[in-house]
């Protein structure tokens, strides 16, 4: 059955995509309307559509936490039905996809983290693929989540910018009297339990820059740690029609080379700087979009539900060979990490 669906996904994705390039409008697929506004021109970046490799699925914007440079804001609650969203996962597997990274918002909010879990399962189970990977704050993880889907899940990456609870509460990463960090070790023992590779996503910022985390990184040992540079987003964390003002959090690529300098010993840290993370990340919104962020703001595809993966992909601004030199593709399935849980 989840091999007939599978193929069926697939020529659906091929069929719409027919549809598309023959009429002068695109015609949604029966089953699924996309209703999300869409981009009065759309620019074709790349004759050749690249290998949807690597995906980072934002399948959701709703957040309980208020970071103030987030750059995928809670502008709209709209969360695909599983079946649908099972379905585009299926179309991208058959389109050449490897790792699927879950992301938000907050991907643990939408029903308690059962959304995200059945995906994982699916992705794992059904799909096959080499890596499945969430990137979350954390605060809404239960141990039983582990237990009942932590099998299917290669990467658990938690957001922490800093080591000083203070600094966390200045960035806007808190939850009532949560402690960020001291959750941070709870979930660190977690993954070691259940065999889940941990790893830390920082974003460099004014109220960080200065910081030393040479001995906290290396304490919680995750398999990666990687540093982003603050960046702003027209009309998500910049602008007037943007949810966040971010201008505050903006440090220079000098600011940022110097943190980067200062953790060069730490063998785990992947840096991602302003540039590397604008074109070399294939990011689908929560209508199955790709987002092009080449033009500083996030430009959105047509989905991939109504046209299929190819058509949808050649709007993304996805840089391949940028993708690549950052060394976005590693050994990201856990059972070839070869850890010692």
């Amino acid at each position: 059955l989840s091999v007939g669906r599978a193929v069926l996904a697939a020529l659906r994705g091929r069929l719409g995509a027919l549809c598309w390039s023959l009429a002068p409008l695109p015609l949604p697929l029966p089953g699924w309307r996309d209703s999300a506004p869409r981009p009065q021109r759309e620019q074709e970046w790349d004759e050749t559509p690249p290998t949807p490799i690597s995906v980072n699925y934002h399948f959701t914007r709703q957040c309980n936490y208020k970071c103030g440079f987030c750059f995928h804001t809670a502008k709209t609650s709209f969360v695909l039905p599983l079946e649908e969203a099972k379905r585009g996962l299926a179309m991208l597997k058959e389109a050449g996809m490897e790792k699927i990274n879950f992301s938000g918002g907050e991907p643990f909010i939408q029903d308690r983290g059962e959304f995200v879990g059945k995906l994982v399962q699916f992705c794992k189970q059904e799909l096959e693929l080499p890596s499945v990977s969430i990137v979350s704050n954390g605060s809404l993880i239960r141990k039983q989540w582990f237990e009942k889907y932590g099998e299917y899940l290669d990467i658990l990456a938690i957001s922490c910018d800093s080591f000083d609870e203070d600094v966390n509460i200045l960035i806007g990463r808190r939850q009532g009297k949560k402690n960020h960090v001291e959750n941070l070790h709870k979930l660190r023992q977690w993954c070691r339990e259940y065999a889940v590779a941990f790893k830390i996503n920082s974003v460099i910022n004014r109220f960080n820059v200065e910081e030393d985390m040479n001995e906290q990184i290396k304490a919680l040992n995750p398999v990666r740690w990687k540093v982003f540079q603050c960046l702003l987003i027209e009309g998500e964390n910049t602008g007037e029609d943007a949810l966040r003002e971010a201008e505050k959090f903006v440090i220079s690529d000098e600011d940022f080379d110097r943190f980067l300098d200062r953790h060069k010993d730490v063998s785990c840290l992947v840096p991602a700087s302003n540039q590397k993370m604008r074109d070399s990340y294939l990011i689908l919104d929560e209508y199955m979009r790709f987002l092009n962020c080449r033009n500083g703001r996030k430009e959105p595809s047509k989905s991939i539900l109504d046209v299929g993966v190819e058509a949808a992909i050649k709007f993304s601004g996805f840089d391949e060979k940028m993708f690549l030199r950052r060394g976005g593709k590693y050994v990201w399935s856990k059972a070839d990490m070869k850890l010692d849980w």
